[in-house]
């Protein structure tokens, strides 16, 4: 009968370990989705004049807030892609190729969308 008495302590050890577990998965899921609400990205593609995509633009994302600039050169489709940007901070982006620039647009912190698009246009300098 000990035995038995054995087994059935292991049983129930093994079944609150396992209730442990998932609820600790449970909570860390859920602290993960509460740390990616305070976070966004922004994409877009990039334009000539004649509207067609630009291949190795450079995209500038400049943190108003301390300054930081990112960089990304876009692809053959004219892509360009930002991800881990605050919510809760503007940022200003433009486009830059071949002496050709683009206007700087403004990601605001009132833009409650989680992945906006903003396309850019390269104009020559005057």
């Amino acid at each position: 009968m000990s035995r038995n008495l054995g087994d059935s302590a292991i049983r129930r050890l093994f079944a609150a370990a396992a209730c442990a577990l998932l609820l600790l998965g449970g909570a860390a899921w859920a602290a993960k989705k509460d740390e990616n609400a305070n976070f966004r990205s922004v994409q877009g593609v990039v334009n000539n004049a004649q509207g067609e995509a630009v291949n190795g633009a450079v995209v500038q994302l400049k943190n108003t807030k301390t300054l930081q600039i990112r960089s990304f050169i876009t692809r053959d489709n004219g892509a360009y892609y930002f991800h881990g940007l605050s919510t809760d901070v503007d940022y200003e982006i433009r486009a830059d190729f071949d002496g050709a620039s683009s206007a700087a647009r403004t990601l605001s912190s009132f833009d409650t969308r989680k992945q906006p698009v903003v396309n850019l246009k390269l104009e020559t300098k005057k």
